[in-house]
Formats: C-alpha cells, sequence, structure tokens
C-alpha cells in the first residue's frame, strides 16, 4: 500500500501504564517496534488508574483511552474471575467500538487486537473494511494446552471465552505464540489452519541488556541475605494455583534430604512474584520445613528482577498450564539453564539437553530429578544458558517477531 501503513493496537493493559504482566509487555513491544519501523500506531486501551504519561511508551505513538468500569476491590483476592467475566467484555465492546470509529474515518487501515478487548470492532466487522489481527495470548480462559487442569475456571469464564470466540470469528488472521500452542488456538478458537499465523511473543534484548548492572546483582543478593557460596534457583510469576509453586515446594522437600548441595544447605529459592495464593503457599513452604531456604521477594521493580534472573544459577517454571511464558524467555536472554514443564509454548523454548530439562506438569518426582540433575552437574549449567540465549536471538527477539508482523499487515492490506 502507499503511504504508512496506518494500525489501532487494542488492549486491555500496557506496560508501565498497567503493570509489569505478561500481555503488558507484549504490548508495549509491538507498539513500540511498530512505530520504529514507520507504522503509524494508535494505541487504544484503558485508562490509567493513576497520573501516566503516555509518552513514557514511545512518543511516535497516539495513545487513546477508553474506561474500563468494574466494581469496588477488583482483582483482590477472589476476585479475578468476576473482574474479567464482567468488566474485560465490556471494555473490549467500548474499545473495540472505538476502533471502528477510527475506520469509518478513514484513519486507521488495520486493527490488531489482543483477547476480547477488540470484541466491539469483531461485531461491527462485517461493516468494516479494515482488517482484524487477533491475538488471544495464552488462552487461559481456555485451559491452554491443558484444559483438564483448569475445569472449574472454564465454566467461570464462560461470558469471557463467549467473548474470545466472537472475536476469532470476526478476525481475519489469529496469531498463535508459539508452535506448540498452535493446536490449541485452532481447537480452542474452532477455526482452520488457513487463518492462523504462528508469531512468538519476543524480547526486545537491548532493553534486557541494560536494566540491571553488577552492583544491582550484589544488593539484591545482600539485601535477601544469600551468601556468595549459595546456589540460588530462581522462579517468577503470578502467584496462582496453576503456576505449580506448591509442586515445586514438594519437589524441593524431597530433594532436601537427597541431593548432595540441597543437603548441604546452601541453597536458596528465590520467588518474585505477587498473587492470591500467597498465603496458600506459604503454608506449604512451612509444612515442608523449608521456610529458612526460600525468599519470596513479592512484586519487584524492573532493575530487581533482572537482577535476580543475573543472580540465579538454575531457573525454575513448574506451571501446570501455560501460554508462551515471558518469563522463561527472559532467563534464557540472561544465559539461565533452565528447568520446566511441557506445558503451553515452553517445548518451543526449552531444548531437553540442550538449553535445560522438560517435566511434564504437576510431577513432583519428575521436577525433583530434573532440579537433582541440573544441580549435580553444575559444569554444564553454563554451556546450557549460552545455547539459551542464542535460542533467543535467533528465534525469540523483536528484530525477527516485528519481521513477522509486518508481513503479516503486508498480507492482508492492499
Amino acid at each position: 500500500m502507499s503511504g504508512p501503513r496506518r494500525v489501532a493496537v487494542v488492549a486491555r493493559s500496557v506496560f508501565p501504564l498497567h503493570g509489569p504482566g505478561g500481555l503488558e509487555r507484549s504490548v508495549f513491544d509491538l507498539v513500540r517496534h511498530l512505530a520504529g519501523a514507520g507504522v503509524a500506531v494508535t494505541l487504544i486501551t484503558r485508562t490509567p488508574a493513576g497520573p501516566a504519561d503516555p509518552a513514557a511508551i514511545d512518543a511516535r505513538i497516539t495513545t487513546q483511552f477508553v474506561p474500563y468500569h468494574t466494581f469496588p476491590l477488583a482483582n483482590r483476592r477472589g476476585t479475578t474471575v468476576l473482574d474479567r467475566t464482567t468488566a474485560y467484555p465490556l471494555f473490549g465492546e467500548r474499545a473495540g467500538r472505538a476502533a471502528w470509529e477510527l475506520v469509518e474515518r478513514g484513519a486507521i487501515d488495520l486493527v490488531h487486537g489482543f483477547g476480547a478487548s477488540v470484541l466491539g470492532y469483531a461485531r461491527r466487522r462485517a461493516q468494516s473494511r479494515a482488517p482484524l489481527v487477533l491475538n488471544p495470548q495464552g488462552l487461559e480462559e481456555f485451559g491452554a494446552t491443558d484444559p483438564s487442569r483448569a475445569r472449574l475456571k472454564r465454566v467461570a469464564y464462560l461470558p469471557l471465552r463467549l467473548a474470545v470466540l466472537a472475536c476469532a470469528d470476526a478476525a481475519d488472521r489469529i496469531i498463535a505464540t508459539d508452535r506448540a500452542l498452535e493446536p490449541a488456538v485452532r481447537g480452542h478458537l474452532k477455526v482452520d489452519g488457513a487463518r492462523v499465523r504462528v508469531i512468538p511473543n519476543a524480547l526486545d534484548l537491548t532493553i534486557v541488556d541494560r536494566l540491571a548492572s553488577p552492583a544491582d546483582v550484589l544488593r539484591v543478593r545482600r539485601d535477601a541475605g544469600i551468601s556468595g557460596d549459595e546456589t540460588v534457583m530462581l522462579s517468577v510469576g503470578r502467584l496462582e494455583r496453576n503456576k505449580g509453586f506448591h509442586v515445586l515446594a514438594a519437589a524441593l522437600a524431597a530433594l532436601r534430604d537427597h541431593s548432595g548441595r540441597l543437603a548441604e544447605g546452601r541453597w536458596r529459592w528465590v520467588l518474585a512474584g505477587e498473587g492470591p495464593f500467597r498465603p496458600a503457599l506459604e503454608s506449604a513452604i512451612r509444612e515442608a520445613g523449608l521456610a529458612a531456604n526460600v525468599h519470596l521477594a513479592g512484586r519487584v521493580s524492573d532493575t530487581d528482577l533482572h537482577a535476580w534472573y543475573e543472580a540465579a544459577d538454575l531457573f525454575v517454571h513448574p506451571t501446570l498450564y501455560e501460554g508462551s511464558s515471558l518469563v522463561t524467555l527472559e532467563a534464557m536472554a540472561h544465559r539461565r539453564a533452565v528447568v520446566a514443564t511441557t506445558a503451553g509454548g515452553l517445548p518451543d523454548k526449552v531444548r531437553p539437553g540442550v538449553t535445560g530439562w522438560l517435566v511434564p506438569p504437576g510431577e513432583a518426582s519428575a521436577l525433583a530429578a530434573a532440579i537433582s540433575g541440573a544441580l549435580g552437574e553444575p559444569a554444564r549449567l553454563p554451556a546450557m544458558g549460552i545455547a539459551g540465549r542464542a535460542i533467543v536471538e535467533r528465534e525469540f527477539s523483536w528484530e525477527a517477531a516485528g519481521a513477522a508482523t509486518l508481513r503479516l499487515y503486508d498480507e492482508l492490506l492492499p
């Protein structure tokens, strides 16, 4: 097409206006890289809770805020599902309609939406000339690649699932964020493979590499009371049951009396993240007798998070079901070997024997065996970390993902 591409990116939230989660990071990186490639980007997202400077994302991006109306005390413990099945689809209707209005005015050539945020546009797609690209992200509301582990959540998320299905039905192309997730995208969203394109969630390595200094690494270890000779295992994620951190606690308890390095007591499991499962996890840690060896860091800053990646000897992601797992990519970008489960898109990233170990979700004994193998051969870990970094650079950097996104746009635009 002549002239710059004009794209509306629609998402419920974006970093740094709404938090540091995986979706927020993906939207942040996408709009910045589109703008850097000469695309005229209009970002439609929810109004921030407090003062916010849209230029903190990128001064080249036009930002349009849409109210997100929910109930008091939403997103506290036990309310997340209720918020996402009521307020989120309503927001999607308003935000999608805002995108449709821009298209009707001739200001936008293509709409790129995340999840149910483009519901209002999907309902008007038949009246609009601008193609719709949908990224359903991790399909958590469908149970991702293992719905059997999320039966109750699937029931509770029915309104949200219906909203995402409506968006998928109207989409011209649907993005699967990993090859391993492509069958789940086709099956859950009831779409044929011709409309699906695999474009992974990616990292901006120039940002990753400058986030933490050696002084930051020393500081986070010192502040946590971790000495230089202690082995550090790191996990990162929202504290929810589906992340499997209680399974990792059981695995570490089993290893404590049988693994050489863990039996010596010179080790620490650091868990960065916050969420409603924290009280139950703290109880599981106490009952397992691990309290002295666990540091619950809570929600940490960007600098501290990436300092922990650098401070760790091994990254462990015990998730029960998963989407793409941006935190695993971040650990690999920091050249850390990984022990993870086969959930979601993790097999696209963690290559057994090359970058780490993969085990079945929910199996504490298999997780314990993998960790024991990793810590029992520490000389292997640096080479695995280097191999992981190479995979990120080759397959999961924004140089690769950004080019694939632009090719997708050109496929749809005249």
